[in-house]
């Protein structure tokens, strides 16, 4: 069994695998169709970006408020508002602003709009490729290391020198060779293609995906789908 890990970095996709054996490789994959193929193979993967989107009605997805909570204080600003489905269309951020207020009452954070693309390249793949929802599941890092940590938040910003070493002592709990795959990542791929907090996201996406298989927690605990079926849902394990 592989159980795959995904962060969005800016040259595609950073994916770590994890065997149930204990193998492990990682490689940066250049879009969503690669990735597709790549995860077709997996049994669980898990992936840093919204999967599920509403149309119109409540301003904020249920599973981002309810992360946002269980991240209180410390990390709760990292976890940003997905857009409205209809935002996906927008060509500039002053259209994505209205369309999203349009869509569900509310304007889109820049930190939401730059990831829009990526959003975008998601959701256009598991539309496409049906046999990979359930497969393909969303889940957020800091959420992911909260649960790790005892339920505690991390301290330090993970772009920071101190978040980096905080993260990675949580991750050499569940995954000796965490700090091997870090350097050796760091040294393969240039910052302007793969910045180090997307290797660490990814690599604890994998851990979770891997130890969690057949037992994840999700915020909220009953997900609603959106109007295209996809569950809005962030995916976790509590050892």
């Amino acid at each position: 069994m592989n159980f795959l890990g995904v962060d969005g970095c800016k040259d595609g996709w950073f994916c770590v695998s994890l065997s149930e054996g204990g193998d492990w490789t990682y490689r940066v994959i250049p879009d969503a169709k690669s990735l597709g193929e790549y995860a077709q193979h997996a049994s669980s993967v898990l992936i840093d970006i919204p999967v599920g989107l509403l149309d119109k009605g409540e301003e904020e997805r249920q599973c981002d408020k309810q992360a946002r909570r269980l991240l209180s204080p410390k990390r709760s600003s990292s976890v940003f508002p997905a857009p409205a489905r209809q935002t996906l269309q927008a060509g500039s951020y002053e259209q994505a602003q209205q369309f999203n207020r349009s869509s569900i009452g509310r304007g889109l954070s820049l930190q939401s709009w730059n990831i829009v693309p990526k959003i975008r390249e998601i959701d256009n793949l598991l539309l496409s490729k049906p046999s990979l929802q359930g497969v393909v599941r969303e889940c957020h890092p800091e959420l992911c290391f909260w649960a790790l940590n005892d339920n505690n938040a991390m301290l330090y910003n993970k772009k920071k020198e101190e978040g980096r070493h905080e993260r990675l002592a949580v991750l050499e709990n569940y995954f000796a060779p965490c700090h091997e795959l870090f350097e050796q990542a760091s040294s393969l791929y240039l910052r302007r293609q793969l910045a180090p907090d997307d290797i660490i996201d990814a690599m604890v996406c994998a851990v979770t995906a891997k130890f969690g298989y057949n037992n994840y927690t999700t915020v909220p605990a009953l997900p609603s789908k959106d109007m295209r079926g996809l569950p809005m849902e962030i995916v976790f394990w509590l050892p």
